[in-house]
């Protein structure tokens, strides 16, 4: 079980380079699309200026190209990912790898004469950088970048006779890759229509579970959230069939998050697709509304001589919650010290998708359910295609019922929740919680991860340090709470240290120190 959580975090990391490039994307997407489209205009008169209109055009066309090329991105970025050292050669490789497995795809099809001439959609064909292939979306960039990544881990320092010399090492992790590509595309050729039909046909199941499933989509989700899985989980639902496909402008597009943005700058779209109201905007009630009820809860709770230490602590995370959707530096304050509190949570969560889900609440994004999102995908595009006002009266009662319950739990369990430690709790955490920052900050982290010697490979997602060790028995959790950390999660040889939004700045200090 332990080496699976290493395994699975490693995988589940490598999702996060290219997710992280989503905000970015969204954001020119989500004010470029909203106010370009003829029906804004002509509800807002004032934004039909030929200055006004070229730059969100040239905005949402910017933000387009990305989610229109996301397979590539997902390969590149995923083979980076699970690269353990010289990552652009990684990235190369599966960029290479991507376009040889469509190519060979391509080939076949004309061999066979089973190349579409028109309607591709209808035959399950697409166009991918130019290359007219079988339309594998998202999945098709994963499987190359995790072939890639697996490659290069094998033979990025190979040796070879010495007069191939010049072409061992990083140089051969491209060459194989490609070879290994053409055998990948003749295989995708044959079984990827099988794979997708089992995927639409499991996406029909899910369907079927109605509102229930929407509620157990929500719950799992959250209760993977502490181990860092929850990306694997998700992306499926967001990026292939299994979250639904609809045709937008004669493409069949695949995946609740590529459904959505495809609609955004579609101007025929009168709603969104209902698979956003299961897989995406429940996140908003417990963002930006359930969980500050937390956070005051606890906040209440605590030792009145602790209040003022608790209430910034509180404050900063629940903004933090609020505007961006980064739930986890809140989460950790009461998940190992009430692990009761957490279930709680993610129970809460699943009726919050469920709820979505019943009202019809159509709010997409790019990365998390934060205020910032909130008003680019749900206020921004108007009331009629997303039900967004419903979010406010469903979340003013879910701050309430977080605040209740909690607050209820903390004092009937006497839950040590923060403020509420006996004294010599309070002293230990003193002690635990002194900032070691600066210079000093990489070195100590360094060494309560058990020195140089003990780390294999270090990365991090949009919170969490995510570390690969070779002795998961070496890790000194109350060192590195003194570096700032929030909560330590040591399964085997996989770590995870979380330290906030901050994280890949500490990440950089780290490799920095190492490179000395």
């Amino acid at each position: 079980m332990k080496k699976f959580f290493g395994k699975a975090q490693q995988f589940g990391k490598s999702f996060m380079l290219p997710i992280a490039i989503l905000p970015a994307a969204g954001l020119l997407l989500g004010i470029g699309g909203a106010l370009s489209n003829p029906n804004t205009i002509n509800a807002y008169p004032i934004l039909d200026q030929f200055l006004l209109q070229a730059i969100f055009t040239i905005m949402s066309s910017a933000g387009d190209i990305v989610f229109a090329n996301l397979p590539v991105i997902f390969a590149v970025g995923v083979a980076i990912g699970m690269a353990r050292s010289d990552k652009g050669t990684a990235g190369l490789a599966a960029l290479i790898g991507y376009l040889v497995m469509n190519a060979t795809i391509n080939a076949i099809l004309l061999i066979t004469d089973n190349l579409a001439a028109d309607n591709l959609s209808a035959v399950g064909q697409g166009v991918t950088l130019g290359i007219q292939t079988l339309e594998s979306g998202v999945f098709g960039g994963i499987i190359v970048g995790i072939m890639a990544g697996l490659l290069h881990n094998r033979f990025n320092k190979i040796e070879l006779p010495q007069f191939l010399g010049f072409f061992g090492g990083s140089r051969f992790v491209p060459i194989v890759t490609s070879f290994a590509a053409i055998i990948l595309g003749t295989i995708m050729y044959y079984v990827w229509p099988m794979i997708q039909t089992v995927i639409f046909s499991f996406g029909d199941i899910v369907n079927a579970t109605g509102y229930i499933g929407t509620f157990f989509y929500g719950f799992i989700l959250r209760m993977l959230g502490p181990f860092g899985l929850h990306h694997i989980f998700y992306l499926p639902f967001w990026q292939t069939g299994l979250g639904g496909a609809l045709e937008i402008g004669g493409q069949l597009v695949q995946g609740t998050q590529n459904i959505f943005f495809a609609q955004l700058g579609d101007p025929e779209t009168t709603k969104f697709f209902e698979g956003t109201s299961r897989f995406m905007s429940g996140r908003f009630i417990t963002m930006m509304f359930g969980l500050l009820g937390a956070a005051y809860a606890i906040y209440r709770t605590a030792k009145p001589e602790n209040k003022k230490v608790v209430g910034g602590l509180m404050l900063s995370a629940a903004l933090t919650s609020f505007l961006t959707g980064i739930t986890e530096p809140l989460e950790f304050s009461f998940l190992f010290v009430a692990p009761l509190l957490y279930v709680v949570h993610a129970i809460f969560d699943g009726l919050a998708f469920m709820l979505a889900h019943i009202f019809q609440i159509t709010i997409g994004q790019t990365f998390s359910g934060g205020f910032i999102d909130f008003i680019l995908f749900g206020v921004l595009q108007g009331e009629a295609l997303t039900n967004w006002m419903y979010v406010i009266p469903i979340g003013i009662i879910w701050f309430f019922l977080y605040f209740f319950t909690f607050t209820f739990l903390i004092k009937k369990f006497n839950f040590k929740t923060p403020g509420r430690e006996d004294k010599k709790a309070e002293d230990d955490t003193t002690v635990q919680t002194a900032q070691v920052s600066g210079a000093e900050r990489p070195t100590a982290i360094i060494q309560a991860l058990g020195g140089r010697e003990n780390l294999v490979d270090i990365d991090n997602c949009a919170t969490r340090l995510r570390v690969t060790v070779k002795d998961g028995e070496m890790i000194n959790k109350e060192a590195l709470q003194e570096t700032g950390s929030r909560g330590v999660i040591v399964k085997g040889e996989g770590v995870q240290v979380i330290y906030g939004p901050q994280v890949s700045v500490i990440k950089n200090e780290i490799e920095e120190e190492l490179e000395k």
